[in-house]
């Protein structure tokens, strides 16, 4: 073991008390959280830098980038199992054993990115029957053509990032990310609207700018792990990933992937819906959408904080630690999503007026943003307690939770209420925010029994009280 192993060991959560437990989270999950901002920011800067073109143009890039990132959020998810492998290898002192764990992320993504790219373009071929407005149909057909192209570097930037942030390198991810935002910035200004002599692309462009985007950041982690971890790399390294490898990542990484594929796809679905509705109600929850999403960044970096702080102390055979590192990292998303929730009640107009200035759309929107604010803290409990028990190992909950609670749940009230009770675009929000409720409260129940068994099993190290 090396002395930063060492020291990495002694300053496992074991060895402090709620108070600096909640310090070291926030030490963790701060770079996590300016990262997962930054990741979300691209998207948003997508938004922003159309909405000039008219609200078909901005329905059309939320739902062509929502649509496809359905398909790669899987692969993405599957690169999840890192999260526990790799914190559990590292928690317990075995480098070299982490490393393997990102050779066969890499290899995976190797393995899915073509699949996933026909399996998205064979997807594609039936937008004609989605009941799209053919305006926004039109443009986000040409935008998604174009953003598949990143799937590659999209995957691996994902394996980097979760073997990183297993380990505790954080910063780098962060700048990273927000290097990849100026880019994207700088690549929609000139991609959509035509500058140095390139044509005006518009939403195309968009999605042009957002692949070079991924590329940078696939290449800047590689750099990253290249400096920081060089044995990585070592001639022939993908010929030490055996398949009894990739079958654990799998079997840990697919619940985990179908967790946040059900997540993501039924925002998604959502947005599939109320396309068929009035360009007015699809920019309004576009909009809406991105600002939630945005402060959703904020549990979700604290949700990878939860699960390489738990990962580490079960690797290190510390269980009451573990138990500890998973409550503080809840009850800190909690109140942060709490104060959140009341932003959006209090200031929604500010809010929406911050994208588009169109009454229309900001009187729709301030009204959606009142029903975000119930499923605010929800939201954030959900994904703190899923990021604690993948700490734990438990992928399997999350994912059946999910389907329930959004699939079976909020999707048939939201439908139903949306084209049978008439309330629109509101009744699809109703539903989304009765699928988070079911799902935050249950995951919280899951959590607790977990916590309570693990700090009751005999044998590991409790000396944490």
């Amino acid at each position: 073991m090396t002395l930063t192993q060492s020291r990495d060991i002694e300053n496992s959560p074991a060895a402090f008390g709620w108070a600096l437990e909640v310090r070291q989270t926030l030490k963790l999950a701060l770079p996590v959280i300016i990262a997962e901002i930054g990741w979300m920011a691209m998207g948003v800067a997508d938004t922003l830098l159309v909405a000039h073109l008219g609200p078909e143009a901005i329905g059309a890039t939320g739902i062509g980038g929502n649509v496809y990132f359905t398909f790669a959020i899987f692969g993405m998810g599957l690169m999840l199992g890192l999260d526990t492998l790799v914190s559990h290898a590292f928690g317990s002192g075995d480098t070299p054993a982490a490393r393997h764990w990102l050779r066969t992320g890499l290899v995976m993504s190797m393995i899915l990115t073509p699949l996933l790219m026909l399996a998205f373009a064979l997807f594609l071929l039936a937008i004609d029957r989605w009941g799209l407005n053919p305006e926004v149909g039109r443009q986000a057909n040409a935008y998604m053509k174009v953003v598949t192209w990143g799937t590659g570097p999209l995957l691996f930037f994902a394996a980097f990032r979760r073997f990183l942030q297993s380990v505790g390198t954080v910063r780098p991810v962060m700048a990273v990310i927000l290097a990849a935002n100026l880019i994207n910035i700088f690549g929609n200004w000139v991609l959509i609207n035509g500058k140095f002599g390139m044509p005006a692309l518009g939403v195309v462009g968009s999605a042009w700018s957002t692949v070079i985007s991924r590329a940078f950041l696939a290449a800047g982690l590689y750099y990253v792990v290249r400096i920081s971890h060089a044995s990585t790399f070592e001639s022939g390294w993908w010929k030490t990933v055996r398949r009894h490898d990739l079958s654990s990542l799998y079997r840990l990484g697919f619940p985990a992937a179908a967790q946040i594929t059900l997540e993501v796809g039924i925002f998604s679905f959502s947005g599939a819906l109320v396309g068929r509705m009035s360009p007015i109600s699809l920019a309004a929850h576009q909009i809406v959408l991105n600002i939630s999403s945005l402060t959703f960044m904020i549990p979700l970096g604290i949700a990878t904080a939860a699960a390489v702080r738990v990962g580490h102390a079960v690797g290190a055979r510390e269980r009451l630690a573990a138990t500890r590192a998973g409550w503080s990292a809840i009850i800190l998303a909690v109140g942060i999503m709490v104060a959140l929730a009341i932003t959006f009640v209090t200031i929604p107009e500010i809010l929406v007026d911050f994208f588009t200035d169109d009454a229309r759309i900001i009187a729709a929107g301030v009204s959606l943003l009142a029903l975000a604010a119930v499923f605010q803290i929800c939201d954030g409990l959900q994904a703190v307690t899923t990021g604690a028990l993948r700490g734990l190992g438990d992928t399997r909950t999350p994912a059946i939770c999910n389907l329930v609670a959004h699939w079976l749940i909020g999707l048939p009230i939201g439908i139903w209420l949306a084209f049978s009770a008439n309330m629109e675009v509101r009744g699809i929000w109703v539903g989304l925010s009765t699928g988070l409720i079911v799902a935050g409260s249950v995951l919280l129940v899951a959590w607790t029994r977990a916590s309570k068994r693990i700090r009751t099993a005999p044998g590991d190290s409790n000396s944490t009280a």
